[in-house]
């Protein structure tokens, strides 16, 4: 059985991978709340269409590789996501040009890291659900 080809398997991960991605953008607004002149930024949000489309592992206008024989070899997944970063400044800017509120930012941590649990949450109870279909519970 192949897991990671079940389409809503697909979806989780690819959601779990832009939360992980924009985790790391959150981390560097934190980390540079006192830097002068520094902008905050965000991921812009993922639309439904491009998560179906990644996930379902479709040809896009990147030129994507589609396997035409089944004795093709699948070239190696995109490890850069490409997710897209905006600006997204939380207020006015300080006297030094810093956009950085430290208040909301942590919102957005918080609220990223529960939507990144839900997911794998949603993700694990798909694998047992898979595991005690087949017979194979609690492996």
């Amino acid at each position: 059985m192949n897991l990671p080809g079940i389409p809503l398997l697909g979806l989780l991960r690819e959601r779990m991978n832009y939360l992980d991605a924009r985790q790391s953008v959150l981390s560097q607004n934190v980390a540079n709340a006192d830097s002068a002149g520094y902008a905050a930024q965000d991921l812009k949000p993922l639309e439904f269409e491009d998560l179906l489309k990644r996930a379902s592992g479709a040809e896009n206008a990147t030129g994507a590789l589609m396997l035409t024989d089944p004795r093709d070899i699948p070239a190696p997944a995109d490890t850069s996501p490409g997710y897209q970063i905006t600006d997204a400044p939380d207020g006015s800017p300080d006297p030094t040009g810093n956009t950085v509120s430290l208040e909301d930012e942590m919102i957005k941590v918080a609220d990223n890291q529960a939507q990144f649990q839900a997911a794998s949450n949603l993700y694990a109870k798909a694998v047992d659900l898979m595991r005690m279909a087949i017979g194979r519970p609690g492996s």
